[in-house]
Order: structure tokens, then C-alpha cells, then sequence
């Protein structure tokens, strides 16, 4: 089944960023962005994220056209996508479980103790953020973003803050998590050897 579909997408700023990128994504892949600073991975992220409109182009979630169908665009930002982040964004005034529930009020769906348990950071949901590392607070940020079962995740350096041991064990749940539910992947790196993992790679 199709969940994203790029369809000659060019976006400039004072000046052209890329021109006619087209890509699809079916269950269970996931593609890399890659290249240098400014090229504009994380501008094409935004654009098919919903959360940037192209200056021509489509964007198909779900075989949906998100620009040209607000109310569907509202309703797959609630329920079908999540966006993870290199900074994790959490609330400092609540603790880490309360961070979490309230994605989960939002999203109307319960927090799942087995993702608390691949994230390893079940025993921390009591903790203060100012009480977790880095990397605890990172993927807390990813529970948060994964407690609505998303159908696309997209991520923009979710790994650029973190050691090499953590970096690898959270690409490795995000991996898991789409191949056990049936969703893609999205995927902003700097990263080669993450990049490689993905099925498909474009370098800008």
C-alpha cells in the first residue's frame, strides 16, 4: 500500500533548493535524505511532512492530495504522521510521563508499556526532565511521537545528538516499528551508515 508519494516537487528561496523530486513510499520501507548543509533536506522534509507548502508539486499521504484538502491534512497530521526531531522538544515544567500523556490525550490512544520497554526508558517515567541524559530525553521524544501508531515518521537528525551506541539502538527501534506496523520512514541523516540501512537513498 502507497503512504507517500512525492510528485515533481520544486521549492527556491532567493534562490532555486531542488527542482522535480519525485519519490513513492510503500509499507514497511524507508528512505535516507543525505548531503550538505543547506541543500534542503529538511525543507523537503517540511514539504512532505505537510508543514510547508511546495512552490509547485504534490504530496500524496494515504492517496490523499494534502495541499489541496485541508481538512484531510489536519485529520493525517493528528492521526497518521509523526515528526522526531534532533532536539526533543520535551516540556521542562512536566516530568517525562507527563510529557507522555499528553501526546496520549491528544492522540486518544493509551501509552504503550512495550514501547516504554524497547525504548528502555520504562523505569524512567517518573524522572524529571532535567533529570535525563541526552539521550533519555531523545527517546522519550520518539515515545511521545510514536504513542498515536503512526503510519509515517518523519525524522530530521534524530540521531545527531547522541552517542554511537545510542544512535544505533533507536534507528534500530524506528526500523522495528515499520516493519512491525506496516508504516515508512522518512529520514534526514548526516549520517552514511545510517543512511545505508534505508532502502532507498537520495543525496542532494
Amino acid at each position: 500500500m502507497n503512504l507517500l508519494t512525492l510528485e515533481g516537487i520544486h521549492h527556491k528561496f532567493d534562490y532555486p533548493l531542488f527542482s522535480d523530486v519525485n519519490l513513492e513510499l510503500n509499507q514497511k520501507e524507508s528512505i535516507a535524505i543525505t548531503g550538505v548543509s543547506g541543500s534542503g533536506k529538511s525543507t523537503l522534509l517540511h514539504i512532505a511532512s505537510t508543514f510547508l507548502k511546495p512552490h509547485s508539486g504534490k504530496v500524496k499521504i494515504l492517496g490523499l492530495d494534502v495541499y489541496e484538502d485541508s481538512s484531510s491534512m489536519l485529520k493525517i497530521r493528528r492521526n497518521d504522521i509523526a515528526i522526531i526531531f534532533q532536539s526533543h522538544y520535551l516540556f521542562n515544567a512536566l516530568n517525562a510521563k507527563e510529557n507522555l500523556e499528553l501526546s496520549s490525550i491528544i492522540s486518544k490512544k493509551k501509552i504503550d508499556k512495550r514501547l516504554l520497554e524497547s525504548l528502555k526508558i520504562d523505569d524512567l517515567i517518573n524522572r524529571n526532565i532535567s533529570e535525563l541524559s541526552g539521550g533519555q530525553k531523545q527517546r522519550f521524544s520518539i515515545a511521545r511521537a510514536l504513542i498515536k501508531k503512526p503510519k509515517i515518521i518523519f525524522a530530521d537528525e534524530p540521531t545527531g545528538n547522541l552517542d554511537h551506541k545510542t544512535a544505533s539502538s533507536v534507528m534500530n527501534y524506528l526500523f522495528e516499528y515499520i516493519e512491525d506496523n506496516n508504516a515508512v520512514l522518512f529520514l534526514v541523516t548526516h549520517d552514511e551508515k545510517i543512511a545505508t540501512k534505508c532502502k532507498y537513498n537520495l543525496n542532494f
